[in-house]
């Protein structure tokens, strides 16, 4: 889907399966990538396909042979933002931390900028989804062509997401809310609503088993309602039925009911979480909070003194001086 050069030793690291390349960054020397391992930090190029994450190191002419961080396989990986900074302190918030069984011990990609952390949140969105949607796929035991249709519609939300970047939407920092699996990890109920997409797809291929002329029919119907029902196409005249299977198109699916649901209960909690949000400080601005908080009763300290050095409350200066002097005679 990308097309960037890549290089060879990747290329048969993706033919093996198949990958389809969904996004790279740090071809770019005004916008690296950072791959920290341990006490070493090495640039290079980062590549996204719909079942793994690659780096690639810079050498002097070219990139190194290519790491490969799992997504598609089970391998309890965890994906989260991290801090970095020099010397192993943590100070920005512009990292993304990869963890799995297969790996010794984390590795830490940062996407170094002059100001935020869009570039780490975009990245984390991605690669959250390929992971998501994999784990459905295990979860559910979806295998065969529905298998493909489920990552390709990952695939998709991702390429929506990446076509909103380059118009540079103002809401564009939602990055779950325009993937479906990252939406459902965010929600309420989120749960609900990949049971309920697992239990229509078992539906339809049930009823695609039993009846096998309907294959075209059943499947686009299918794409067109899930669609619909996630709010990315109208589902036009609803005064119109069809019957497809066990489906009324026109009336609310149990999959539409679930989502609707799950986005009432997502409101409420944004509400809840207003006040919170509105004094949310992040990285740095985190520490910066703590060590004035921490201060406080110094500088407390350091305006009373000032204040008495200026006689601003004459009786409070003259007992502080009687005091001052008859300790200093005294001892």
């Amino acid at each position: 889907m990308k097309t960037q050069s890549e290089s060879s030793l990747l290329s048969g690291f993706r033919s093996q399966r198949g990958e389809r390349v969904l996004e790279v960054d740090g071809t770019l020397t005004t916008q690296p990538v950072l791959e920290h391992v341990g006490i070493s930090t090495w640039p290079g190029r980062l590549t996204l396909t719909d079942h793994a994450l690659y780096f690639e190191a810079v050498k002097v002419v070219t990139f190194d042979k290519p790491k490969s961080y799992e997504l598609a396989e089970d391998a309890k990986q965890i994906v989260k933002p991290e801090l970095t900074g020099p010397w192993g302190s943590r100070l920005f918030d512009k990292a993304v931390m990869y963890k799995s069984t297969t790996l010794a011990e984390p590795v830490i990609i940062e996407f170094p900028e002059l100001a935020g952390h869009s570039r780490r949140d975009y990245w984390l969105a991605i690669i959250s989804e390929v992971l998501y949607v994999h784990r459905f796929v295990r979860k559910f035991d979806i295998s065969g062509v529905d298998k493909e249709e489920i990552i390709l519609k990952a695939s998709l939300g991702i390429l929506r997401l990446q076509a909103i970047e380059e118009l540079a939407f103002p809401a564009s920092n939602r990055y779950e809310s325009l993937l479906l699996f990252n939406l459902c990890d965010k929600l309420p109920g989120g749960d609900v609503i990949l049971e309920t997409l697992a239990s229509t797809i078992s539906s339809r291929s049930s009823a695609h088993a039993n009846q096998p002329g309907m294959s075209i029919g059943m499947r686009s119907m299918s794409a067109f309602a899930v669609l619909s029902n996630l709010g990315m196409v109208s589902p036009g005249n609803n005064s119109e039925r069809l019957f497809v299977g066990e489906i009324v198109v026109g009336e609310m699916s149990s999959l539409q009911k679930a989502v609707t649901e799950s986005m009432n209960n997502y409101k409420k909690v944004e509400l809840a979480q207003a006040t919170v949000d509105g004094v949310k400080v992040d990285g740095l601005d985190t520490n910066l909070v703590v060590m004035k908080e921490l201060l406080s009763p110094v500088s407390d300290v350091w305006r009373f003194l000032v204040s008495l050095a200026l006689w601003d409350e004459p009786l409070k200066s003259f007992v502080f001086c009687l005091l001052s002097s008859s300790i200093i005679i005294r001892y």
